[in-house]
Formats: structure tokens, sequence, C-alpha cells
């Protein structure tokens, strides 16, 4: 088992960036890829990004794509997400999540353990 929990959300404007974080703790955590989910306010979860066990492939949502960048640091058992030119409708609860293993990155079912999300408000 492994527990998550994320740090790094707040209010900034639009064009700013922001750092998330997620800490992993119990269970080795190279043994899990990771990914990055949202939610917004009556919207379903979105897939933002995921990365595998060794950190070397990622993948990224098209509304992020080449804004940002999901990396991953085992030695200190932590996944970042640097998030760049913020739009508002980046607004919402990012969570990260852990995975065994998986075939459908994108895919909340895929992934066995959640955090809790750190609030992410970006204002026009």
């Amino acid at each position: 088992q492994v527990q998550l929990i994320e740090s790094g959300g707040g209010l900034v404007q639009a064009g700013g960036s922001l750092r998330l974080s997620c800490a992993a703790s119990g269970r080795t955590f190279i043994t899990y890829a990771m990914g990055w989910f949202r939610q917004a306010p009556g919207k379903e979860r979105e897939f933002v990004a995921a990365i595998n066990k060794s950190g070397g492939t990622t993948y990224y949502a098209d509304s992020v794509k080449g804004r940002f960048t999901i990396s991953r640091d085992n030695a200190k058992n932590t996944v970042y997400l640097q998030m760049n030119s913020l739009k508002p409708e980046d607004t919402a609860v990012y969570r990260c999540a852990a995975a065994d293993s998986y075939d459908r990155f994108s895919y909340p079912d895929e992934y066995d353990y959640w955090g809790q999300g750190t609030q992410v408000t970006v204002s026009s």
C-alpha cells in the first residue's frame, strides 16, 4: 500500500506558474507508475499527465501538452507537476495517483491509490 499527499496548489494569475508535488510513503515508490488527474466543479475527472516507473516515459493530455511537465524523483519518493502558462480553464482540484501497472494511463480505473488533492485556481 502507498499513501499520497499533494501540495503546491494555490491561487495564481493567468500566465503564471505553479509546481505541484506528490509525496509517497509506504511501499517502494519506484514500483508505481504515477499520474495526475484534475476535476473542476460540475465536470468529470480528467487525465492530465502520467509517468512510468523509471521516469523515462511521459504522457500528457492535449490540453496541457507544451505547458505542463511531469517528473519524478525516486530517491525522494515524489512526483511533480510543473505547470506553466496557466489558464483559467486549468482551475480544478489536482490529484496524484499510483498504479502498480497500467495499459491505459489516462483511465482513472487503472490507478490503485489516490491522494486527497490540492486546489489550483487560476484567475483571469
